[in-house]
């Protein structure tokens, strides 16, 4: 997230989660709160039960500190999450690797490096207990656009290599070459000397010849693009009066004509 999109949560000071009200964790499929949902209030062993095991990507955490691992019954790699929104769970580690998911009791002590790293916030909207709900009109919408994402991947070409050096193989294919030229050209004792020249001279010749060569192989290349996300806002900034009072929020999903406040002007859901 940039710092325009950053400084626009803080002045802000809220984030309306696209989840259930009563909702204390909710994984998502995708990375940044995309694809399929799944929410729960209470710790569980398996996520397979409930068909998303190993399926996490980003996840919304809203009240207390909730613990989430690698393997089954709470083992394997573990990490606690603090209440906000995170976008990616790749950078713990974690990307389609969570298999439990439990509540950390208010009294427990976590080392500081046990906490993934800090999120963004997240603004708690359901409905208080006895509250009275009003409508305030929605007065304008703004989408966001996050930064363009940067998308990589491998591929496998083929490379040159240069090389120098004496060609062994020459240099004994060029002796038996030279000889035999050296054979043919003397006579007598001429002959031999003739022949081992020949040699002497063939296997200079087959040794510089191909010396400076080239060795084809294939190995694996990292290519990088930058993908815009013009298509896909990171969120929406509304604005909203109640009571002759300008407010402001960002949600996830595009707002209606109307949203759904408390007596001081504060968003619900």
């Amino acid at each position: 997230m940039n710092t325009l999109i950053r400084s626009a949560l803080l002045v802000a000071g809220m984030v309306v989660a696209a989840q259930q009200a009563t909702a204390q964790v909710v994984f998502y499929e995708h990375e940044g709160f995309e694809g399929r949902s799944f929410t729960t209030e209470r710790q569980i062993r398996n996520l397979d039960r409930f068909g998303f095991n190993d399926r996490a990507s980003s996840m919304v955490v809203l009240h207390d500190r909730w613990e989430v691992c690698q393997d089954s019954g709470f083992n394997g790699q573990c990490i606690v999450l603090r209440p906000g929104r995170y976008s990616s769970l790749a950078a713990m580690g974690l990307n389609d690797r969570v298999s439990s998911v439990r509540m950390v009791n208010n009294d427990t002590r976590i080392d500081d490096d046990r906490y993934a790293p800090p999120p963004e916030a997240v603004y708690d909207n359901h409905r208080r207990r006895s509250e009275r709900l009003y409508e305030a009109d929605v007065t304008s919408v703004h989408a966001v656009v996050g930064p363009p994402e940067q998308r990589c991947w491998m591929e496998r070409e083929q490379a040159v290599e240069e090389r120098s050096g004496p060609n062994v193989p020459g240099a004994i294919l060029g002796a038996v070459i030279g000889g035999v030229l050296g054979h043919q050209i003397g006579g007598g004792r001429g002959k031999d000397v003739a022949t081992a020249g020949g040699a002497v001279v063939g296997g200079a010749i087959g040794a510089h010849a191909g010396g400076d060569r080239q060795q084809s192989y294939t190995q694996d290349v990292q290519h990088c693009e930058s993908v815009s996300t013009e298509s896909r806002p990171a969120y929406w900034d509304v604005t909203y009066v109640f009571r002759g009072q300008e407010h402001r929020m960002q949600v996830t999903t595009p707002p209606g004509s109307r949203v759904t406040v408390n007596r001081d002007g504060e968003p619900r859901a």
